[in-house]
């Protein structure tokens, strides 16, 4: 797949396209974050594609390029008690609406990576696999994930007993282990997740 879905766009006279993407959803804990991305429409450069494509070192390289030569974006996030108040769908749609709203710059036309969203007076584009599709949504979907990452990093300094910085709040056997050994911890994990739910069972079962 290219990165040209914004090409007809420009070729019809639009100048500014915004890209949305977020990163987290699937995770356990932590927030999800959500980035928006205007870059020149003639820009390019080879290390910016959907960030599940890049090593982690090639997206923290990515993430300078984009931030260096992006004409605005913006970067924002959803709790993990929004996440469970809302549920992920809906933090995910805030959590762009937001990032979208700081943007800085004005703007023709929104691409979202699947997602639709509400109360703006340009047009909104989900795209399906948008990210491997549109050259802005890919931009913020580096900026979204990288973000994450950090926050991820810094998440582990506060809960030693989770290598966060490795799993980065995923389901994978380390976290599980994790938990069960430590149990899930209020503030840090979805409690709104039926993983994380399937732990709080079990104790109320047991104790």
């Amino acid at each position: 797949m290219s990165l040209d879905y914004e090409k007809p766009f420009y070729e019809k006279g639009y100048q500014y396209i915004v890209g949305l993407d977020e990163a987290g959803r699937g995770c356990l804990l932590g927030p999800v974050v959500a980035a928006a991305v205007i870059l020149p429409k003639d820009f390019y450069h080879p290390l910016i594609n959907d960030s599940k494509q890049l090593s982690e070192k090639q997206r923290e390289e990515a993430y300078k390029i984009i931030i260096e030569n992006a004409i605005s974006y913006a970067i924002a996030e959803c709790s993990v008690e929004e996440i469970d108040s809302m549920n992920i769908l809906e933090a995910s749609r805030e959590a762009m609406t937001r990032a979208l709203k700081k943007i800085d710059h004005a703007y023709d036309l929104i691409l979202t990576d699947y997602m639709k969203l509400y109360g703006f007076d340009k047009e909104v584009i989900p795209i399906a696999h948008g990210d491997a599709l549109a050259l802005n949504i890919a931009a913020a979907s580096i900026l979204a994930k990288v973000t994450r990452d950090h926050y991820c990093y810094e998440l582990e300094k506060q809960y030693p007993n989770f290598k966060i910085g490795t799993h980065k709040g995923y389901g994978t056997k380390l976290h599980m282990d994790e938990l069960n050994k430590f149990g899930p911890v209020k503030g840090l994990h979805r409690f709104s997740y039926k993983p994380i739910k399937a732990f709080l069972i079990e104790k109320v079962t047991l104790f």
